[in-house]
Parts: structure tokens; C-alpha cells; sequence
């Protein structure tokens, strides 16, 4: 897929330009203490992590039972990985989760006006499997939700599932050749089989602000919403914010959606925002059936790799979703190689023309829709359009026309300065609030077995945090490693990535319900050698990451705030599309390179 051209591609002057703007805004906004500018909700600050849906969880014995296969995480990595188990045969498959019930991030996130950001019908996973057409083009969230539930509920996940429960440690008993998994409710139960499906975006965050605990007004996070203060529903009538002044920090992707629903509600409005997020137009309505193609027999799964092909910038012959994100796939995947089809000899430039283009359209809305010069100015981001993910709201910038809603720009003292006992400080100016919501969204990476969050011992006693920290990340495929029999992961670690992140758990479900049945029917384990490792990171490590591109972007999660990618290969430098194809070629062609016999003991 070629790049947009530009009708006036900018000149050298105007690059050059342009390339210090985006300098001087990055420079106001990276900090020294990178990531360590957010603090975890725990300890003192925990109860932000609290459940507020579930309400006490149910006294219950713990258990010392035997599984097929454990799965770590209740969102839709973990709902697919026990669907695709479930159409495998395997019988018993124990979904494990923090959260009260299924959804994951849908869960946790029903705040006010939440709505999923890529089409629902290429979103939602297993429409075909479950018969379920969504209304919407971008479905609310209670809809996601509920659909994570359809699911469980079509393929009997509930049986053996465990809520309000968070795995503490996964040890290898080689005697057993099964794995202990051990909980937070003192439960201490074999598993065959362990999928984790943490996800990276699950613990939220929040700022590091000097004297946050000083505050002595409501405060919480938008993935905890918390409606017994604020009354109402993710549609609004929030009517316990009446006459009150609430604050917001964070202008991501939660706030672009919760600020335009707190400004019809909140007595006075103030917007806390450090980075101005690319808010491009999202053109929400209804839709048919008929208009989707529901109306023929895997017409979802068509629709969803549809669209992975074009924001992949592999070939299509047509664009059945074509919303924003399709047509800004040639600037969505960070340079990758399948976009260099072309042959064009100097693609960085075309590259940084095509993103000019777009961003100044972007700036150019920003302008027609906020009257007021000075907050439009402060509104419009000087960055690259992959930098940050894109945002999509036709109510975001016309809320700042209204005269109780006023933005607070704190990118000159990066970020908010300090709070007190009635308020925010920002310029030395304090701004008193009776309310302070959080919209800093997940610390990134905190989850799961390779953030030593949760302890995993394989064979000989040997420590996956360890190991990592010895000689970094090894597996085969994202999936597997050797010394750690029976595990497999599902993530973005050494895997393909999208930004319709769901199509790509479904992949990496079917493939860990695939690696099972093999495994059941040679009696082997799941495991691979050493030598495929080593294949596996040669081809991670084959293509350049682009540093140059993240070191140069706005501070985010996307590049550790300002401190660029993550050294060593840790994803699949191709295609989405392509990886998929070469799963289903190495399952068809090479499925013994991921298992090993299994220890022979004696009677």
C-alpha cells in the first residue's frame, strides 16, 4: 500500500521548520524522572485500585483441585484462549482475574461516554461464532462488556472460573509435570497448562504529583469510576457533580471521551493537560446488518482481516470499514517494511511528508472548531501522527467554547506543580476543585510474568525474571521458552502487534489452543529448544526499529516517556498479516519445534 501523496509536499525550509517545532514541543514536555513520574496504586494509595463493581468478594474455601489448563487474565486474551481450548475439547479450562467478571479492561473501564475506538464489527471478537451484530459503528462500552460475557457464557467459562482472585506464583513441579498455581486466596491448584493473558495496559497509574496526599477533596481513577459520588451512568445525568468544580487530568484517549461528558454535568470544568492529543473526526452511526454484510456466513472474520490488511499496508481490493484509522494505515504501524513495496528510494521523506500532511489537517480542525485563539493554539499537537495513539471525538474541541469548561495548559511546567488541600497548582496559580479525576491511564508492562509482579519458577528452580534479566527475552514465536514447559504467553513480547489489538489475541489464541492439542495428542510437552529460540530472535532482531523515530516523539507510553524504545528485539518486524501467515505455515510444517518428550519416571 503506497503512502498518501501530498498535493504540496513541504519544501526542505518547511521540514526543517517543522522538525524544530517538534523539537522545541518535545523538549517542554520530556521530564528527567521518565516513567518514575507515575506512582502505582498501592500501598496508601491502593483503594484508587479497588474494585467498586464486584463489592466484597465472596468468602469461598480455597482450592487444591486439578485443570486442564490454567488462564491467567479474564479479558478477551483469556475469554479467547478458553473459547479456542474449548472448541480444541479440553474439558477443564480455570480463567483466573482480579476484576468480578469477565471483560478485562471492559470491566474496569465504564466511565462516562466510553466507547471503543476501532470499528465493533472488526473489534468484537467471535461475531460469527456467537451470531451478535453490534448497533453501533463504535460500540459503548457496557455493549463490549456484555459481549465479553456472551462469550464466557457460550463456551462455559464460568464453570471453573475464579474472580476477585490474582495469581501470586506459577512453579514448575517436574515429578507432577504440571505447573502450582498459587493465589491471593490461598488457593494452591495444579494446572497442566498455563496461558497467561495479563495484558499491558491493566494496572492504572497515577501522577507523582507533590502533595497529592494533601488533598482533601474526592479524587479517582477513570478505570475505577466511582458513581456513588458522581451519580448517574455511562450516558451521563451525572447529577452529583451539579454546581461543583471538578478537575481532570489527562487528555488521552479516556479523557477525549469522559471531558465532553463531565463538561454537561460539572458546575465548572478544568482541563489539566500536558500533551494536546490528535483528535481526529470519528463520524459515529448506526448500522444495518445488511450494511455490514451480517446477512453471510463469516462476514465478521472477512470484515476483521479486511481491515488488519490495510492498516498492515498489505493489498486489498477494497476497504469495507474506511474510517479514519484505514485511511492513516500508511502512518499507523511506525515504518514497517511491508509499506516499502513501493520500491521508493527514499521512503523516510515521503514518510515524513505524508504525516506532515496529515497532522496539519489535524491542526486545522483544531482551529475551525475552537473559537477561542489561545486555546486553540494549545490544543493543536506538534508531534508526529504514530507518536502518540490517535484519538477520534466530534465533541471534544467544541467543548472548549463553552464558558465553564477551561483548559489549564501544563506543558511549561511539566505538568501539574503541586497540589494542596483545596486544589491544583499549575504556574503558581491554584486551582480550586472540589473533585479531581484521573484519566493518567495504565503503567505499562507492570502486569504479568515477565514484570516480576508475578513470580514464575520453572525446571531446576530456575526464575523467568532471572533468566530475563541474564540474557533478555527469549522464546519462540512470543509464546514459548525453553526450561518453562507447558507455559505459554499471550502478548506483544516477540509478537505481532495492530492497533485492532483483539484480532490479534484471537490469532495467538487459536495458536495456544493449538500448541495444546498438539502436545495432548503426542503426549509431549510444550517446549521449545534452544535453537529455535535463537532462530526466532534472529528474526526479531532483522529489521531496524527506527530509534530515531520514537527518540524524537512527544513523550508517552508509547516510548517510555521520552526515553525511546525498549532495547533488543522484542517484536516481530513485519506485518501483522505476515506474522498470522507464518503461524499457520509453521503449524501446518514444523510443530515439533515447540514440543519435547516427556520425562520418563519410574513405578
Amino acid at each position: 500500500m503506497p503512502l498518501p501523496q501530498c498535493d504540496n509536499p513541504p519544501t526542505p525550509q518547511e521540514t526543517a521548520v517543522l522538525r524544530e517545532r517538534y523539537r522545541t514541543e518535545r523538549e517542554r514536555r520530556v521530564r528527567p524522572d521518565g516513567p518514575r513520574q507515575y506512582r502505582p496504586t498501592a500501598a496508601e494509595f491502593g483503594y484508587f485500585a479497588a474494585d467498586p463493581y464486584a463489592g466484597e468478594a465472596p468468602e469461598r474455601e480455597p482450592l487444591r483441585d486439578v485443570v486442564d489448563v490454567a488462564v491467567i487474565g479474564g479479558g478477551f486474551g483469556g475469554i479467547l484462549a478458553g473459547a479456542r481450548l474449548r472448541e480444541q475439547g479440553v474439558a477443564k479450562v480455570r480463567v483466573i482475574d482480579k476484576g468480578g467478571d469477565f471483560g478485562g479492561t471492559w470491566y474496569w473501564n465504564r466511565y462516562p461516554g466510553v466507547h471503543c475506538d476501532i470499528e465493533s464489527h472488526v473489534y468484537l471478537p467471535l461475531l460469527d461464532e456467537t451470531g451478535f451484530v453490534p448497533e453501533w459503528k463504535y460500540s459503548p462500552g457496557e455493549e463490549i462488556r456484555r459481549h465479553a460475557v456472551r462469550i464466557a457464557e457460550q463456551f462455559s467459562l464460568y464453570e471453573h472460573a475464579l474472580f476477585s482472585t490474582a495469581v501470586t506464583s506459577l512453579t514448575w513441579d517436574e515429578a507432577a509435570q504440571q505447573w502450582l498455581v498459587a493465589t491471593d486466596r490461598g488457593d494452591a491448584f495444579l494446572a497442566t497448562y498455563v496461558i497467561t493473558a495479563t495484558g499491558t495496559l491493566s494496572e492504572p497509574k497515577l501522577p507523582g504529583i507533590p502533595g497529592i496526599e494533601d488533598y482533601r477533596g474526592h479524587t479517582f481513577h477513570t478505570s475505577r469510576w466511582d458513581y456513588a459520588y458522581t451519580g448517574g451512568s455511562p450516558e451521563g445525568g451525572m447529577t452529583g457533580l451539579a454546581g461543583k468544580r471538578v478537575g481532570v487530568v489527562g487528555t488521552g484517549a479516556t479523557g477525549v471521551q469522559v471531558i465532553p461528558m463531565l463538561a454537561e454535568d460539572a458546575g465548572h470544568l478544568y482541563v489539566f493537560q500536558r500533551t494536546p492529543s490528535a483528535v481526529d473526526v470519528r463520524g459515529q452511526q448506526r448500522m444495518t446488518p445488511r450494511q455490514v454484510g451480517a446477512d453471510r456466513p463469516g462476514w465478521a472474520a472477512e470484515r476483521r482481516e479486511n481491515f488488519l490488511r490495510i492498516c498492515s499496508g498489505e493489498p486489498a481490493d477494497q476497504d469495507l470499514v474506511a474510517d479514519r484509522w484505514t485511511a492513516s494505515a500508511a502512518l499507523l504501524e511506525k515504518l514497517l517494511p511491508s509499506f516499502r513495496r513501493d520500491g521508493e528510494p527514499d521512503f523516510e521523506t515521503a514518510y515524513e511528508a505524508a504525516d506532515h500532511a496529515t497532522m496539519n489537517t489535524i491542526r486545522t480542525r483544531v482551529a475551525a472548531e475552537v473559537t477561542d485563539r489561545a486555546t486553540a493554539e494549545a490544543l493543536k499537537p506538534w508531534y508526529r501522527y504514530a507518536c502518540k495513539r490517535p484519538t477520534f471525538s466530534d465533541k471534544y474541541l467544541p467543548v472548549f467554547n463553552r464558558p465553564d469548561v477551561t483548559l489549564v495548559d501544563t506543558a511549561d511546567t511539566h505538568g501539574v506543580e503541586r497540589m494542596t488541600e483545596r486544589g491544583v497548582v499549575v504556574g503558581g496559580v491554584e486551582y480550586e476543585v472540589d473533585c479531581l479525576v484521573f484519566a493518567t491511564g495504565f503503567s505499562v508492562g507492570v502486569s504479568g510474568i515477565t514484570s516480576g509482579q508475578l513470580p514464575v519458577t520453572g525446571r531446576d528452580g530456575v526464575r523467568l525474571l532471572d533468566e530475563l534479566a541474564r540474557r533478555g527475552p527469549r522464546t519462540l514465536h512470543g509464546f514459548t521458552g525453553n526450561g518453562f514447559p507447558n507455559l505459554i504467553r499471550m502478548g506483544a513480547l516477540q509478537n505481532a502487534s495492530s492497533v485492532n489489538y483483539t484480532h490479534i489475541l484471537d490469532e495467538q489464541a487459536v495458536h495456544a489452543a493449538a500448541l495444546v492439542a498438539a502436545a495432548e495428542a503426542e503426549g509431549a510437552l510444550v517446549e521449545p529448544t534452544p535453537e529455535a529460540e535463537d532462530a526466532w530472535i534472529e528474526v526479531c532482531a532483522g529489521v531496524p526499529d527506527h530509534a530515531w523515530f520514537h527518540a524524537e516523539c512527544t513523550p508517552g507510553y508509547y516510548n517510555r516517556e521520552g526515553r525511546g524504545r525498549p532495547n533488543g528485539p522484542t517484536a516481530y518486524p513485519h506485518s501483522a498479516v505476515a506474522f498470522h501467515e507464518l503461524l499457520r505455515r509453521w503449524r501446518a510444517e514444523s510443530m515439533e519445534e515447540a514440543l519435547r518428550p516427556k520425562a520418563v519416571t519410574a513405578d
